[in-house]
């Protein structure tokens, strides 16, 4: 019995000693810290989202702002801002190279910003429209003169002779249609004539030859008038 009643009085918890309780106490301060630090956070939260939905409102009223720039913030504000910002159907954008120069952008739905304006934000630059329409301008003339000079460069690797009008006034514009179309290129072989893969006569013998078979048709014209008469 004796040694039941000792094994039940030693099961039993033990007064808290002057130690213990200091420990707890702390514990109980630090909770009541940490409560009240999440309490003040939620209250600058919400103290935060209701500014900027006043500001966000004030902008959307404001007929004569496009964009608005807010100065840089923390992570926290710029998710409530953007979150502010998608509720009021504006488009936000956050800018900055590292956190702490980080800021938001707000624009209106008509006056959405384009890509190149994003791009200068996005590097640090100031948005100058007069300017980037300069660049665009320069930019679309360049590419305009690269397509010319590159038209240029190929009509003079490949020309496109035109043997009816270069040989008309020697031997008639029916002959050298005839010249034309035997010496007419194939794009199969290049820029090189078939007529010059097939026969080896000079373009001066092939002109000859037309000459002759024109005088030849000429002269048996006449002849069949001569009879005929």
């Amino acid at each position: 019995m004796a040694d039941l009643l000792g094994s039940i009085l030693n099961s039993m918890e033990k007064p808290p000693t002057v130690g213990d309780k200091e420990t707890r106490r702390k514990a109980r301060e630090q909770a009541a810290r940490l409560k009240k630090m999440e309490e003040d956070e939620r209250r600058k939260k919400a103290e935060f989202r209701k500014k900027m939905e006043k500001e966000v409102s004030d902008f959307i009223q404001d007929s004569s702002q496009q964009k608005r720039k807010y100065n840089p913030m923390g992570k926290i504000e710029r998710s409530i801002l953007h979150d502010v910002a998608e509720v009021a159907g504006l488009t936000s954008f956050s800018f900055g190279e590292d956190e702490e120069s980080r800021y938001v952008m707000l624009f209106k739905k008509e006056f959405a910003p384009s890509d190149e304006e994003l791009e200068a934000y996005r590097k640090g630059e100031e948005w100058d429209p007069k300017l980037a329409e300069q660049r665009r301008r320069l930019k679309e003339q360049a590419a305009l003169e690269e397509t010319a000079s590159s038209q240029t460069k190929k009509a003079e690797t490949c020309p496109n002779s035109n043997y009816r009008d270069k040989y008309s006034h020697l031997i008639g514009t029916s002959a050298a249609k005839d010249a034309a179309h035997t010496l007419e290129a194939n794009s199969a072989y290049g820029c090189v004539p078939v007529a010059n893969k097939r026969d080896t006569r000079s373009i001066e013998e092939a002109m000859n030859e037309i000459r002759a078979k024109k005088r030849q048709k000429q002269e048996d014209d006449s002849g069949a008038h001569s009879s005929s008469s």
